[in-house]
């Protein structure tokens, strides 16, 4: 069984790397499918027709000079938008010593592990724009939106249209609610989908969206439950012998790349990791070892182009999750502190 599971992601990953590159000038950007009210593709094409260009010229300086910044930005977005909707409140910087709901998210035990320099990239872009368009008109969760976007594709993922128009919360999310709305590394499919689907994503999103774990980095202590005290029966030996080299205990404080193929690189063998049971987490693994979602994953690992194209719109829809937009929320002056005089 072992035999014939590595032999077929052995064909896997044949398929994968014959598949022809792409030239970045010559992707097709798809529209999602539907837009939520009060977003549209060129809703700044009055008050700041460059501020897609202006980011993205960003993103690929600084992804160039720092490669980890994209997973950082990536992780960003998806931290933000699970939690009380894509709003930018994963910025804002709360009150050590105040009321639990004035801490922040950037507190809660999920995020603890944001990169600093993520944050600050998206403060630096909102500078820039601010110069370019002469006041605050972009909002700060469309610039994690478009942030998000331009990352995948200088790391050779897709390009996707990205709906804009959100505007930023002035409201800090709860401890309980980042709890709640980012599930663990240890979730299995059921778990994911039973938060997903209070979002209205599906199993196909999950496994789109799950493939940004193609890039970017993860603690020992996210996955050390299965090497010890014995090995998960669903990891691949070899690949669990080199984790035990890098995390040779519980509780090191070491990391590892969350794609052992092409860590830095935005592609799909993501999923032929997981077909050779090399996923680092339960929740990456479990899509493969789940009946409902191991069609999926398989798809994915047998076409790039299929799973860039399900992760522009997996992406787009996740992109929208209760956005708010016209006469709600502010665009924040200042990414990580409400606007003057909100209460």
């Amino acid at each position: 069984m072992a035999r014939a599971v590595l032999a077929l992601a052995a064909i896997l990953a044949l398929v994968a790397s014959s598949c022809p590159a792409v030239s970045l000038a010559h992707r097709q950007k798809r529209q999602p499918p539907i837009l939520a009210r009060g977003l549209s593709l060129d809703f700044y094409r009055q008050s700041c027709p460059r501020a897609e260009s202006i980011v993205r010229d960003f993103i690929k300086d600084a992804v160039r000079k720092d490669i980890g910044l994209a997973a950082g930005l990536l992780r960003l977005h998806f931290h933000d938008c699970f939690v009380q909707g894509c709003d930018a409140s994963v910025l804002l910087v709360g009150s050590a010593t105040g009321p639990q709901d004035q801490m922040g998210e950037q507190r809660a035990p999920p995020n603890l592990r944001l990169r600093p320099s993520a944050i600050r990239a998206i403060s630096d872009i909102r500078d820039r724009l601010e110069r370019e368009c002469r006041g605050a008109v972009v909002s700060c969760s469309d610039i994690l939106a478009l942030a998000a976007r331009d990352s995948v594709v200088v790391s050779g993922g897709p390009d996707y249209e990205v709906p804009l128009g959100r505007r930023d919360s002035p409201r800090f999310a709860t401890m309980q609610d980042v709890i709640a709305g980012l599930p663990a590394p240890s979730s299995t499919v059921p778990a994911l989908l039973a938060v997903l689907n209070k979002i209205n994503l599906d199993a196909t999103d999950l496994v789109a969206i799950s493939g940004a774990h193609t890039v970017g980095l993860s603690p020992c202590s996210s996955f050390e439950d299965r090497l010890y005290p014995r090995q998960d029966p669903n990891m691949n030996p070899p690949f669990a012998a080199r984790l035990r080299q890098i995390c040779p205990a519980k509780g090191v404080n070491r990391s590892t790349v969350l794609d052992v193929s092409t860590p830095n690189a935005f592609d799909n063998r993501y999923y032929v990791n997981l077909v050779n049971r090399e996923g680092l987490f339960v929740s990456d693994q479990d899509l493969f070892t789940n009946p409902a979602t191991r069609p999926i994953v398989t798809r994915f690992a047998r076409s790039q182009r299929e799973f860039f194209e399900q992760y522009g719109v997996s992406v787009a829809k996740m992109g929208q999750i209760n956005v708010l937009t016209g006469s709600r929320g502010q665009v924040r002056r200042n990414c990580s502190v409400r606007n003057p005089g909100t209460v």
